[in-house]
């Protein structure tokens, strides 16, 4: 159990950071998930683990939405705006692991998933959500679509609307 949380701690992390747009909100809810994941379905077989806390993760991260909407709402009849309050980044914990690469080939790669993320970030959320899933993931329409709480052929929608519009942003 604790080898897949570890495997999947990163790219979960990723996820949510492109849905909430905020790194201490990803943080939550991905520690969230894990916890749930970890506490209901840790005796489960473990090839059924991906799909089961990808569906954990993105039903949290549907939820802080809906939460998010219903704030923004009621705060912004009261007039507030909320705060603009940033801690920063520690440049520390951002840094790369080279991995033996040469550092020409290091920027090369970060500048193209700077690109692909910020892309990915455009995206709607349920075509984030399927994008993620199917293509960072890998898992099966299936998985994905038991993942997302929807049916495989709207997994298959998201997904082509998701690719249209990143070959458009990228082409760009």
């Amino acid at each position: 159990m604790e080898q897949f949380l570890a495997g999947i701690e990163k790219r979960a992390l990723v996820m949510a950071e492109l849905a909430t747009h905020d790194r201490e909100e990803a943080l939550d809810l991905v520690q969230d998930a894990m916890l749930a994941f970890a506490s209901r379905y840790g005796r489960r077989p473990r090839e059924e683990w991906p799909p089961l806390f990808h569906r954990i993760l993105q039903n949290r991260i549907r939820d802080w939405h809906r939460r998010r909407r219903g704030r923004s709402r009621w705060w912004g009849r009261l007039g507030w705006k909320g705060d603009d309050d940033d801690d920063g980044v520690d440049p520390i914990q951002q840094a790369p692991d080279p991995g033996g690469r040469l550092p020409e080939e290091v920027l090369m790669g970060e500048d193209e998933l700077e690109r692909i993320l910020a892309a990915v970030e455009e995206l709607p959320l349920r075509q984030q959500q399927a994008f993620l899933l199917r293509v960072w993931e890998g898992l099966d329409v299936a998985e994905t679509a038991s993942a997302m709480g929807c049916s495989s052929g709207s997994v298959k929608t998201h997904l082509s609307r998701a690719m249209s519009a990143l070959r458009r942003q990228l082409q760009e």
